[in-house]
């Protein structure tokens, strides 16, 4: 027999649904795919402004459709750090936001497939991936590396996309350093996230580096992750222009900001004010390196961060970034 929360999951209108699945995806986190997958396409010579706007938007839908596929195996842990959130609170199941995410993420393989067969290989593994997350997660040493490999992948999808079957060296000057600094700088957001759960991870078995060495060290961690994230974007970096060289500052000093805070943060609830500037960080080093290799694209980049800061201004939740 249905209980009363099957009853009321099975009638919810579409719209409805689709209402609260935005919500599970953090719109506000789109731009972190998107500017990755940007930054890929960027090494691309000669990408028409219509392919280039596809995998844009192949891109920017991944990560919140990764996002609601993780969130399926993390019920426990958001139940108690992100009550709000739909999923948790049985307003949406499980199984529809699964099938909903596979096919969403199905979507996004298929634009970056279409010039490029082996994304589709690099997709799955990236699918694959995000599904199995949450075990790594419960490792302290395995949660930020694993999740940024994952969007290092997304990176490479694009660039192969982007490329297609186009002559000329297939790695060229300045990819490798761009892919470390997708990685560090990814990594630098995921440890710092950490904060944000140590009460709700401790409580129901993650061990995460935080709840595993305390915030103390793994403030000093994160610190190694973001300075390796600016070094390799430096490395990157084709040309310093005006325009460029702002946006790299830009993020250096967003992501100093937030590693102050994160070593002044003792509360979960306050560590929003660290992870925010980390973000804007992320975003702003990759928009200088997809700058340096696209200067036309210097308009776009600052739209797309301005979109970036209206939805962050404008989430569900104040204190869950």
């Amino acid at each position: 027999m249905l209980n009363t929360s099957t009853l009321r999951i099975a009638r919810l209108p579409v719209l409805s649904f689709l209402s609260a699945y935005l919500v599970t995806m953090r719109p506000y986190l789109l731009f972190l795919s998107g500017i990755t997958g940007i930054v890929g396409m960027s090494f691309a010579p000669d990408l028409p402004w219509s392919s280039a706007a596809l995998i844009f938007l192949a891109a920017f839908l991944s990560y919140g459709f990764g996002q609601a596929l993780t969130d399926c195996f993390q019920t426990d842990t958001d139940s108690i750090s992100a009550p709000y959130r739909p999923l948790t609170r049985g307003i949406i199941s499980k199984t529809h936001v699964f099938i909903v995410s596979l096919t969403g993420l199905g979507f996004c393989i298929l634009v970056f497939a279409l010039t490029s067969p082996l994304a589709v290989v690099l997709g799955i593994l990236a699918a694959v991936g995000l599904a199995t997350y949450t075990p790594f997660k419960r490792l302290w040493w395995a949660g930020p590396f694993y999740n940024s490999w994952i969007i290092v992948v997304l990176a490479l999808m694009a660039y192969l996309a982007a490329r297609g079957s186009m002559p000329g060296e297939l790695i060229p000057p300045g990819f490798e350093p761009m892919l470390a600094s997708v990685f560090f700088g990814y990594a630098t957001f995921v440890l710092s996230g950490y904060f944000k759960d140590v009460k709700a991870d401790r409580t129901t078995g993650y061990n995460t580096l935080p709840v595993a060495i305390g915030r103390r060290i793994s403030a000093f961690v994160c610190d190694l992750f973001a300075t390796l994230a600016i070094v390799f974007t430096v490395m990157a970096v084709e040309e310093f222009s005006f325009g460029v060289a702002i946006l790299v500052a830009g993020g250096i000093v967003a992501f100093i900001v937030g590693e102050i805070r994160l070593h002044g943060n003792r509360q979960d609830e306050r560590a929003h004010r660290a992870i925010a500037p980390v973000v804007h960080g992320y975003i702003l080093l990759l928009s200088g390196i997809a700058c340096s290799r696209q200067p036309e694209w210097i308009i776009p980049l600052l739209v797309l961060y301005g979109g970036f800061v209206l939805a962050l201004s404008n989430r569900t939740e104040k204190n869950q970034i």
